[in-house]
């Protein structure tokens, strides 16, 4: 029996929008249990009202920080201190950080260098900086509900075509990089380990293209060939340019 992955939720309420936690709970059960699950903020902000709504359909525990000092945001000290505590206990197996602020980058870092994956997730105004420390960061946008995505109006990013994806540089040069360190001498590569490469090697994830899997990216970019082996069961991919 394959044991799943402990997995520590941390919620920055202040900087990310609960319309997401269905989408980012969802996601994150497919690596894993979120058995820890700790909102931070100060409740008695009446900005936080949309979030307690969420708290107890979820399971979340709500972590009270009052703002002693006006300007100041005392959340990312404790959220900060929260995850530091749970980091050394060691009862965790991976952690994931919904927030906007790339305040937390320095805390993705150090525990990244402990050897703990960090899932991150935060609206498409977070940082680049936070982004890429994260592996993967996923936009929340791309895992609002569609209930609550016509509730506020907000415009979905969308699926972005073949087009979008071939004119996006930093991502054809991951992928062909990732099909090029992962394929055998005949120049195909089986579909698990480009993932893989890529997964540890960057904060890509197909969400944020509109794409729930990566298989399907791929086919839609046409940037290279597709092939299935073993009774339809594998897929395996080559450059389209050779």
């Amino acid at each position: 029996m394959q044991i799943r992955k402990r997995i520590a939720l941390l919620i920055d309420c202040d900087n990310v929008s609960h319309n997401s936690i269905e989408g980012v709970l969802e996601e994150l059960a497919k690596h894993g249990t979120v058995n820890v699950r700790h909102a931070h903020g100060d409740w008695n902000n009446p900005s936080l009202s949309g979030w307690v709504s969420k708290l107890h359909p979820h399971a979340i525990r709500p972590m009270q920080q009052f703002a002693y000092t006006k300007g100041k945001n005392a959340t990312d000290s404790a959220m900060i201190i929260d995850a530091m505590d749970m980091l050394y206990s060691k009862n965790v197996d991976a952690f994931a950080l919904m927030t906007s602020d790339s305040d937390f980058t320095p805390l993705v870092m150090r525990i990244l260098e402990s050897g703990f994956p960090v899932f991150g997730f935060g609206a498409m105004k977070t940082p680049q900086a936070f982004v890429d420390a994260c592996s993967p960061f996923i936009y929340t946008e791309n895992l609002v509900s569609e209930k609550a995505d016509k509730a506020e109006s907000a415009p979905s990013s969308g699926r972005k075509s073949k087009a979008e994806l071939r004119k996006d540089g930093a991502l054809v040069k991951l992928l062909r990089t990732a099909v090029e360190q992962t394929s055998e001498d005949d120049g195909w590569a089986h579909m698990s380990k480009v993932a893989n490469y890529i997964s540890n090697n960057s904060s890509f994830s197909s969400l944020n293209y509109g794409y729930r899997k990566f298989s399907d990216l791929i086919k839609a970019s046409e940037l290279f060939k597709v092939e299935m082996r073993k009774d339809g069961s594998a897929m395996y991919i080559k450059d389209a340019r050779v």
